[in-house]
């Protein structure tokens, strides 16, 4: 095996870390609520604290990756990530757990950005697509944790000896990993806090990862209560649509950098906006488990690749270094993560949620046409 297959294999692993810490906090949420006897209104207003830190976070690794280096900052942002998730089982008052989800969110998104700037300098390096995959790695780690997590809370494991038993795993990783995490090559000069004005490359593959992210957003928040509310599915059967939707985003990663390979970046984002519109369509015009089934399998393999190429498109922008570009991207596409489950909410209150699906598959063909329309914008060469 060369080194660059035990650095995409290193590399990988760290990817599968962060997944995991990630999904084994989800895993506990209802834990935290009876800790501290939260109503599901104050349960929300916590969980917004998250989110935020990851937004803080954008700007902090955009800046921290271009001026140290994605590998100084992985090291020392993996070990605070693994760290930090004991912490929230720990908090003795929500006050205490606030900081700690904020902390919690801002080295997420630290991760997020280091991890993925080292993909792109191996992915160039080796010459060929290999983002997805890692990103499918990451899903693959959700549902692995939350197995792990099911299994916790069946054999009645504490939530603080939950979380030391991962990141006990995830310093093995770490250790495993870390000389195989090197130093990237200086891509471009274009560096600073994520405050400058995009170019027309980073700006159209901000908008589709922004329409992207809002699909994905109402897949994640809305498909239990749409199989509930709409398809009127059996209360066994509810889950039925979620897991349909991760599956299928989930295998489509592992599919994507063939395709990319053997189509083009632009022709694999054409085809999954009509994928996501398609998807959604079969759902709202036929309501039923076995439609609304397919239809949310079709969803979860439009939004599959589209941050992953997204990415790796915005790592050649010729004005920003890759860290930067990546934090821009994520800082415009996580307000449509953020807006599109409200957003969904709203409208379903004026109308219904089938009218609020149908417009959320207008996305799919916004991601169409952006992607469609004057395409050199997308050719920029690879920075060597």
């Amino acid at each position: 095996m060369n080194l660059l297959s035990k650095r995409r294999i290193a590399l990988g692993s760290m990817f599968f870390f962060v997944g995991l810490c990630f999904s084994s906090w989800a895993a506990r949420i209802p834990d935290v609520q009876a800790k501290f006897q939260l109503s599901e209104g104050q349960l929300g207003t916590l969980l917004l604290f998250l989110p935020l830190g990851s937004v803080i976070g954008l700007p902090i690794a955009g800046w921290s990756v271009h001026q140290y280096g994605s590998r100084r900052v992985i090291m020392i942002g993996s070990f605070a990530y693994a760290i930090t998730l004991p912490l929230i089982a720990l908090s003795p008052t929500t006050w205490v757990i606030v900081l700690v989800l904020i902390l919690y969110g801002m080295l997420g998104n630290i991760m997020n950005i280091s991890l993925n700037t080292q993909a792109l300098s191996l992915e160039d390096q080796m010459g060929k697509s290999i983002l997805a995959s890692f990103h499918g790695l990451w899903s693959m780690a959700g549902f692995t944790g939350a197995g792990i997590g099911a299994g916790m809370i069946f054999l009645g494991v504490s939530p603080t000896f939950h979380y030391l038993t991962v990141m006990g795993i995830s310093f093995l990783i770490i250790f495993a990993a870390q000389r195989f995490i090197v130093k990237e090559q200086k891509a471009s000069e274009g560096g600073g806090l994520v405050l400058k004005k995009p170019d027309d490359l980073l700006l159209r593959i901000s908008l589709i990862a922004f329409l992207a992210m809002m699909a994905e957003g109402c897949m994640f928040d809305w498909s239990g209560v749409y199989f509930k509310k709409v398809v009127q599915a059996d209360p066994s059967l509810i889950a039925l649509g979620y897991v349909a939707f991760m599956g299928s985003m989930a295998s489509g990663r592992f599919l994507t950098d063939k395709v990319v390979l053997r189509f083009g970046k632009v022709h694999v984002i054409q085809f999954s906006g009509l994928m996501i519109t398609l998807g959604l369509l079969i759902s709202v015009i036929w309501p039923t488990v076995i439609a609304a089934t397919i239809g949310f399998l079709f969803v979860g393999f439009g939004v599959a690749s589209l941050i992953p190429v997204s990415y790796s498109i915005a790592g050649r922008s010729k004005l920003y270094s890759p860290s930067v570009a990546l934090a821009m991207v994520s800082t415009i596409s996580f307000f449509g993560f953020l807006i599109g489950p409200p957003l969904i909410g709203f409208i379903a209150d004026l109308f219904d949620l089938k009218v609020s699906f149908m417009i959320i598959a207008l996305n799919g063909i916004g991601i169409f046409i952006l992607s469609s329309i004057r395409k050199h914008v997308f050719l920029a060469p690879i920075k060597s």
